[in-house]
């Protein structure tokens, strides 16, 4: 079974956040597992965020996404089939 997985880096997350929410769920019907990480603390919260998706293989769909979330600034995709 091949698994499709995208790592979603986003700098500024105050600011780019929200952006990236809307892109993920318009894509929401491929995406079949989501992990979002941060680093928080007592002292900060950093704007700097890592999603990681596992996605259904539809390889169109696949690039509208990253397309998509490419579109926005501080936003980095990478994509890999393991």
């Amino acid at each position: 079974m091949e698994h499709i997985i995208m790592g979603v880096v986003i700098d500024l997350r105050s600011k780019n956040a929200q952006k990236v929410q809307e892109v993920l769920t318009k894509h929401g019907c491929i995406i079949k597992t989501r992990l979002g990480l941060h680093e928080v603390s007592e002292a900060e919260c950093t704007e700097h965020g890592l999603v990681i998706l596992n996605l259904m293989n539809k390889p169109k769909e696949i690039n509208d996404l990253k397309e998509e979330l490419l579109s926005i600034d501080g936003v980095r995709v990478n994509v890999m089939s393991v």
